[in-house]
């Protein structure tokens, strides 16, 4: 079973909730991964050299949302190149590919890669996989 206090998922079959708990996992990877972003960059820490054919350094726009909106932001065709990137990342390669090894809903190793994972026995995946969850 799975908590679901508010009833929206009464009536759902295995797929809804699979369909569910895959974008749950994906977004909340998403999420660690901007937060990761905020930390690194408001530390000071950037890419070293230019953005920019311009001359434009990393570290010469600001950090968080004021890289794109306002009037020190990025030039627009940037923002088009990262809309761009995370639409491919989003079509091509974060995605669960059917039939190529993958054991649970959000394993997005799909055959290629492993961190070791295949070494853990079942008791500690189900605990690395509840704890991503939680």
């Amino acid at each position: 079973g799975f908590f679901d206090p508010l009833g929206p998922l009464d009536d759902a079959d295995q797929d809804r909730f699979d369909r569910l708990r895959y974008v749950e996992i994906k977004h909340g990877r998403i999420a660690q991964l901007a937060f990761l972003g905020q930390i690194v960059t408001r530390n000071g820490i950037h890419l070293s050299g230019d953005i920019d054919y311009a001359g434009d350094s990393f570290d010469s726009f600001p950090n968080g949302i004021a890289a794109l909106f306002g009037p020190d932001a990025i030039p627009q065709a940037g923002f088009a190149q990262i809309v761009a990137f995370v639409g491919a990342l989003e079509l091509g390669v974060m995605k669960d590919i059917e039939g190529t090894g993958n054991e649970h809903v959000g394993d997005f190793r799909n055959g290629a890669i492993d961190f070791g994972w295949d070494t853990f026995d079942e008791e500690t995946k189900l605990s690395k996989r509840a704890i991503e969850l939680n």
